[in-house]
């Protein structure tokens, strides 16, 4: 039996639709964020690790809209 999860996760997503438009729109937002973060958070492990996970939800997020579309 075939698991869809794991053909969905380890395979080659091709990128269809207006895909780059919305990795786009997720940068922008996260961008916006990075930039409230800097600015009211002191130079900090905490700070690094907050713009770090930010990174990180930017990553999945992506691999969201690549593996299953903007459904």
């Amino acid at each position: 039996m075939i698991n869809e999860k794991i053909e969905i996760d380890f395979s080659y997503n091709p990128q269809v639709g207006n895909q780059d438009e919305l990795y786009q729109d997720l940068r922008t937002r996260a961008k916006s964020i990075a930039y409230v973060i800097d600015a009211v958070c002191p130079d900090s492990f905490e700070k690094e690790t907050a713009m770090m996970k930010l990174n990180e939800v930017v990553f999945w997020a992506n691999a969201a809209i690549a593996r299953y579309g903007n459904e």
